[in-house]
């Protein structure tokens, strides 16, 4: 569940809410914004404002932001608007949609002020990008009143040479070499076309073989699924590595499939959903086949295998269950919450559940790092809700598991405000997506295909506790006689977990030695 370009902040901010013994009354900030540019039709978007605390002589920034996993060290706050026109001032009010608190309650101070207008509603799951418009950034006294913000650059389009420039040089080093050994992959669906009456096809990247054009093997074939936060560029520098990795020997000759799973929505995990559509239907019945036609891929179980991290780990674990006979396993890491038990701390089967507070009251913790918490659920989950209702994590969850409400949007699981749990959701939930009770309810008839088919990898410290559901799910299957393979790597975090001693992509190159080990059992490769 990572938002993988961002680094954890290792503390929290302190000193932005005011705290007083005798409450004051102060007057609401409201925050005037503007624009220099006529943005035609495509003028409604969700306007944000941020602010951040700064002592004397602080050095000079261009952006002011908000970091999931810095939560309260920036205040924001946020409006809907319809129509952006330019010279017509639009009012962001800081007392309603505002995020950690009422601005009118902020220690007084001097705060740097930028505001974003997020015209593709994807704040939430990539932060700001192409076509948004940004102010400069100002200064104000706050609690006071707030000069005009004028949006007066809009940020430009990056291709995938300028994402590949952004990277380190130690990255692209990795990447640059495999690019000639990778291919587009995107694949029309009729179902998922149908579903949301426009085209929509699966998209990705295939890295191939060294040798491949050359030959007329068939190879086994890995679809493997990126994390939250991950695009159809983040594929292609994955195809690109795993490439050039197989170039140079370093993992066995086979066909990866680097699958894109992010849409408006956040990421729709290869789940047939009442809200996104029929994204497993459409990958097993039209995009397989058509690969499989397309490339020399052995096109059968056992040479078909998945893999995937975090949000990736969850989607690639659901289909090897929800496709025991098409898959001839699944290497998950760190996957999202597999048993319901454990929703990052939370029994979301409790009497009474409450997200974001336990039976004690005390809030649960959702981030941490070096054994310290820096986001509780209720700080994740208000931010994720000002920033706007599309792309975010949380909200993601909803889009996959929940049923569908009158209002044609994901009925939610919990409640923002307040964290209260819906059972009557929960129940759609277990039934229809949580792992461990599936697993434990259909044992009889998934055993025959499944058994001994989960490989699952995940740190005794990763940052969002998924260990904690991992270890939940090893126990249900443990409980049925299960043959599954379970690595709890001591120490290791959501953010590390691929290290091998010195080697950043050790895991990657033990999980693929096992896969191959399946595809061909007589081998002698290393």
């Amino acid at each position: 569940m990572s938002r993988s370009t961002l680094r954890l902040a290792l503390a929290l901010a302190t000193g932005l809410v005011a705290v007083s013994a005798t409450p004051l009354l102060a007057e609401p900030i409201a925050v005037p914004v503007i624009t220099p540019k006529d943005l035609g039709d495509d003028d409604s978007g969700r306007l944000i404002v941020f602010a951040q605390k700064v002592e004397p002589g602080a050095k000079p920034q261009d952006a002011v932001d908000t970091s999931p996993f810095e939560p309260t060290g920036t205040a924001i706050a946020a409006v809907e608007v319809s129509s952006l026109k330019p010279g017509r001032t639009a009012i962001v009010g800081t007392d309603v949609d505002a995020f950690p608190a009422a601005w009118s309650t902020l220690a007084p101070g001097t705060y740097r002020i930028q505001a974003v207008f997020d015209r593709n509603h994807d704040y939430n799951y990539g932060g700001r990008g192409a076509g948004d418009l940004v102010s400069p950034v100002v200064e104000a006294r706050l609690p006071g009143p707030v000069p005009t913000l004028s949006l007066d650059r809009e940020i430009a389009g990056q291709d995938f040479a300028g994402w590949l420039a952004a990277l380190s040089p130690e990255a692209r080093a990795g990447i640059e070499p495999g690019l000639t050994s990778v291919e587009p992959l995107s694949v029309h669906s009729t179902a998922l076309s149908r579903f949301w009456g426009r085209n929509t096809a699966i998209e990705g990247w295939v890295a191939l073989p060294p040798g491949y054009a050359r030959g007329g093997d068939t190879y086994p074939t890995v679809y493997s699924d990126g994390g939250f936060g991950s695009t159809n560029d983040s594929a292609r520098a994955s195809a690109a590595r795993t490439a050039a990795m197989m170039a140079k020997g370093e993992l066995p000759s086979m066909i990866w499939v680097f699958l894109d799973h992010h849409i408006a929505t956040g990421t729709h995990e290869f789940a047939d959903s009442a809200n996104n559509g029929p994204w497993g239907t459409a990958l097993t019945t039209e995009a397989i086949p058509a690969l499989e036609a397309k490339y020399r891929m052995d096109a059968r179980p056992s040479g078909r295998f998945l893999t995937g991290h975090s949000s990736g780990g969850w989607s690639t674990l659901w289909l090897q269950i929800a496709y025991p006979k098409l898959f001839g396993g699944s290497w998950p890491t760190a996957p999202d919450p597999s048993d319901f038990h454990d929703f990052t701390n939370i029994d979301l089967y409790a009497p009474a559940a409450n997200a974001y507070a336990g039976s004690d009251g005390k809030d649960r913790p959702l981030v941490r790092d070096d054994g310290k918490v820096v986001a509780t659920f209720r700080q994740f989950a208000q931010l994720e809700a000002v920033l706007g209702p599309y792309g975010g994590q949380l909200a993601s969850f909803d889009w996959v598991f929940s049923p569908k409400c009158p209002d044609g949007r994901p009925c939610p699981m919990f409640d923002r405000a307040t964290g209260k749990i819906d059972p009557t959701v929960v129940a759609y939930w277990r039934d229809h997506y949580d792992i461990a009770h599936i697993i434990a309810r259909d044992w009889a008839r998934l055993k025959p295909d499944l058994d001994g088919k989960i490989h699952l990898t995940v740190g005794t410290a990763d940052t969002f506790y998924l260990n904690q559901s991992a270890e939940r799910l090893k126990a249900v299957l443990d409980g049925l006689g299960a043959k599954a393979s379970f690595r709890f790597v001591p120490g290791r975090t959501h953010f590390d977990l691929y290290k091998e001693g010195d080697d950043r992509w050790g895991l990657t190159k033990t999980m693929a030695k096992e896969m191959y080990a399946v595809a061909r059992p007589a081998s002698t490769a290393q």
